[in-house]
């Protein structure tokens, strides 16, 4: 086990849906081993209603989430981050900023369940399939047997779940 905490942050566009539903389940679930952040390349303001919605039922805090822009975390006094994971495939392919301390990356490319059109009962379910799949992967990375000075093991490990993907029944 870690005998300190791992600052991760998660990455999307418009950090509205996909990255603050990660930063949620990281934060309730790896409390004690991982502090959770998220963050946008072009955020979106605010967080979409369903995410907030889902969070609520599955029963997730949701008072302190906000749709920020990745910007925030190259500021000088902000917490270093030992991993940066982006979750949409758009965020993947931008040039991002300076991230000080070298962190280790990773992708999972997670559907967009804020692009589904439809009924509103499809675009719920795209919520749903998206808190899905980062529980999985989530669980998984809390889970691994991480020491704090075994940096190249972690990445190891994050590139496995990666290669998990889209695979998340």
């Amino acid at each position: 086990m870690a005998d300190r905490s791992f600052n991760v942050l998660f990455l999307c566009t418009g950090n509205s849906a996909r990255s603050i539903i990660a930063e949620a389940i990281l934060g309730k679930e790896g409390q004690g081993k991982f502090r959770a952040f998220s963050a946008g390349s072009f955020p979106k303001g605010e967080v979409h209603p369903y995410a907030i919605e889902l969070l609520k039922t599955m029963g997730y805090k949701t008072d302190a989430f906000r749709s920020k822009s990745w910007d925030e975390f190259v500021e000088p006094g902000v917490p270093e981050m030992d991993i940066v994971i982006t979750v949409c495939d758009n965020a993947a392919n931008e040039v991002c900023p300076i991230w000080s301390g070298q962190p280790i990356t990773a992708h999972w490319g997670i559907p967009d369940p804020a692009a589904v059109e439809g009924p509103e009962t499809k675009k719920r379910l795209a919520f749903t399939d998206a808190f899905r799949i980062l529980k999985k992967y989530i669980s998984i990375l809390v889970n691994l047997p991480i020491q704090s000075d075994d940096k190249w093991s972690l990445k190891r490990h994050l590139d496995e779940i990666s290669r998990m993907l889209p695979d998340a029944t």
